[in-house]
């Protein structure tokens, strides 16, 4: 496999700011691009980014609005929202001529496909070689540069082991996988249980609750993944239950801070995108065809989309009938 010596990362959020500063980190020549003219020239001049404050740019990290330009990298990171993917890959797709990596760095299923990140991408760009990167990071910690491990798949081993060689540092540290499905589910799900670990903490039901939702969820997404041909120790890796144990107990983490919010009665954090609050319905979907429930799952959606209160999901959880730990 080649060494890819060039990356260019698709969004100039804090996610793909921070990316930005793995690659360069990393050795690789790295291009950032913005899709707003003026976004790309202001953090271009000033070297830090607004949406990630506090962390600067290495001057040999290229930022642009030119689509053209960051086409070029040998691999590509598209670190948008997973309901933008679509957009912005098939904004992509005419530069790309020849096989490429595209890798998704966002986590979700997409609404009204019930698409994964992958499939969008294969859909969206036929050159394009799908890969996905999920797990326990946080933007802030990744490019500060503290110790950081996530998962990297793709359909073939040697492209994710190359992948992994590119962006690896000792402070990120990219274990690769073939299991696309199971990193991708627990990437999507996750962001919706954190969500329901939220709520309680913000209902103050104690820390016996929190362990009892973080754990029936993890049974849950388990369920899902395995109906879908996900690999356990996919789900119970880093992408899986890692990511989980994180989201679920960080305020960092937007989804636990939109249910903190909301089990406390407070309008959630202005201006934050929490992913879960979009996956929550299509998950429930996407398991309701696979014929697997998901209680905690659809509590939450029921909750976000206004269908139940909190006390009505609350109680429907805690009066289901008794059965067998699976």
């Amino acid at each position: 496999m080649a060494a890819f010596q060039s990356v260019a990362v698709i969004g100039a959020g804090a996610w793909g700011t921070a990316l930005a500063t793995v690659a360069a980190r990393a050795g690789r020549t790295v291009t950032l691009w913005a899709r707003n003219a003026d976004h790309a020239a202001r953090i271009a001049s000033s070297r830090d980014n607004p949406r990630l404050p506090g962390v600067r740019l290495t001057p040999d990290i290229l930022v642009t609005s030119e689509l053209a330009l960051a086409a070029r990298a040998d691999m590509l990171l598209v670190a948008t929202p997973a309901q933008h993917l679509r957009g912005a890959v098939n904004m992509l797709a005419s530069y790309l001529a020849k096989p490429l990596p595209v890798i998704a760095c966002a986590k979700g299923i997409e609404h009204g496909t019930h698409k994964f990140m992958t499939d969008v991408i294969a859909e969206a760009a036929p050159h394009a070689q799908p890969a996905i990167l999920s797990g326990p990071s946080f933007a802030d910690d990744v490019a500060r540069g503290l110790p950081t491990a996530v998962t990297l798949a793709a359909g073939d081993d040697a492209l994710a082991s190359g992948l992994v060689q590119a962006l690896g540092s000792p402070t990120f540290r990219p274990y690769h996988s073939t299991d696309i499905r199971g990193v991708e589910i627990g990437g999507a799900a996750k962001n919706v249980l954190a969500i329901a670990v939220g709520i309680a903490v913000g209902r103050k039901l104690g820390a016996s609750a929190q362990a009892a939702l973080t754990t029936r969820g993890f049974a849950e997404l388990t369920r899902l993944g395995r109906a879908l041909g996900a690999r356990g120790e996919t789900l119970t890796g880093l992408s899986g239950l890692g990511d989980l144990i994180l989201t679920c107990s960080s305020p960092q983490s937007r989804n636990f801070a939109l249910g903190l919010a909301l089990g406390r009665g407070e309008q959630p954090p202005a201006g934050k995108l929490a992913e879960g609050e979009f996956t929550a319905p299509v998950l429930i979907e996407l398991a309701a065809s696979q014929g697997i429930e998901m209680p905690v799952s659809e509590a939450v959606a029921s909750i976000l989309s206004g269908r139940s209160t909190i006390d009505a999901a609350i109680s429907g959880l805690l009066t289901r009938p008794f059965k067998a730990e699976e």
